[in-house]
């Protein structure tokens, strides 16, 4: 029988995978099919336009989100402080990696607590919705959201990745009903969210009829969890499983599309394989209120807190210059037609 890894030698094999392997989905994003109309009078002071937002209670300066990434390992911790002091300095919002390693393990609860570094970002706690058939329940949510002094709460959604995981947790049944219990108990936003095999128009519907307050389609363009699985496989069985899935998913693009047709009116969060600002921009531009990036971001809290920030301000920068050249002053100017679908 072969022997499953703890928990946090998953989370140090994740990390480790996505700095060294290319791990991309053999689907592209979706946003190349679109482009913005270009405006050579844009009549707008580039330094004088208006990235910020409200959202949950907290000013963003820019619709951008560090995307959940990691925690439960000392190499964890570091980066979840570098991102939490960038995001903090950048005025930006925040989300962690599953912290079941910490409800399990108290101990590595510090490798999540970033509200030393960041008192004031808008950040977000986050547990595996599987984890309700498993023994969990709002105890737990509660647990998450406290630990960290969270705005809300992330609820990842992950089937494939569990399914071709080595003794993934594979019990999906009932789970919606589990979700709308949370979302009416729990004193903070609940925001359900793909890991980058995104939303389709059920899903959607479901979630909106669970109660969530916004959905992150985490789409497939980017990081695909099965060819990082496959990296980390203990056999030859696991790991052909896990490379079959290299093209599954809903494209970014059109997962939001998707949540804007079953859900009107839900906040939809993007992510799944953004690049850059412009990247956001088009998201928003299709109906998103916020963008996320994990890669990038990344692999410079990798090296340093000042590399994060250079990055989450190169990123801001590149929605500005976005809005700039669309002549466009505002993000909700970025809505009004100004993206062409492009054959």
């Amino acid at each position: 029988m072969t022997k499953v890894a703890p928990i946090d030698q998953r989370k140090a094999d994740h990390i480790k995978i996505n700095l060294e392997q290319d791990v991309r989905s053999a689907l592209t994003t979706g946003l190349e099919k679109y482009r913005f109309i270009h405006e050579a009078l844009p009549e707008l002071d580039l330094n004088r336009l208006d990235t910020t937002m409200k959202l949950f209670g907290k000013t963003l300066s820019a619709p951008i989100l560090v995307s959940s990434m990691t925690g439960g390992t000392a190499e964890a911790e570091t980066i979840n402080l570098r991102l939490a002091e960038a995001a903090q300095e950048c005025g930006m919002a925040m989300g962690v990696g599953s912290q079941r390693a910490a409800i399990e393990h108290p101990e590595q609860a510090k490798t999540f607590q970033v509200r030393r570094a960041a008192p004031d970002i808008l950040l977000f706690a986050n547990l595996g919705a599987v984890q309700f058939n498993y023994g969990y329940g709002v105890d737990e949510c509660r647990r998450a959201v406290d630990m960290i002094q969270a705005d809300a709460l992330y609820l990842h959604l992950n089937p494939l990745q569990e399914a071709v995981q080595d003794a993934g947790d594979t019990n999906w049944v009932g789970i919606a009903k589990k979700i709308e219990e949370v979302c009416k108990k729990l004193e903070t936003p609940v925001i359900a969210k793909e890991v980058g095999w995104g939303i389709s128009e059920r899903a959607a519907k479901l979630l909106a009829e669970c109660g969530v307050q916004a959905i992150d389609v985490a789409g497939a363009g980017g990081t695909s969890w099965s060819q990082v699985e496959m990296h980390r496989a203990p056999d030859e069985f696991t790991r052909q499983l896990a490379a079959t899935f290299i093209g599954w998913g809903i494209p970014t693009a059109e997962s939001i599309l998707n949540v804007k047709r079953a859900a009107p009116g839900m906040t939809i969060f993007a992510s799944g394989g953004l690049k850059d600002g412009l990247d956001i921009a088009k998201c928003i531009a299709l109906g998103a209120a916020l963008g996320g990036m994990a890669g990038n971001f990344l692999k410079a809290a990798a090296v340093s807190t000042e590399k994060a920030v250079q990055m989450m301000r190169l990123t801001k920068r590149q929605i500005e210059v976005t809005m700039f050249a669309a002549g466009v002053g505002t993000l909700e100017g970025l809505k009004v037609g100004r993206l062409k679908e492009v054959e």
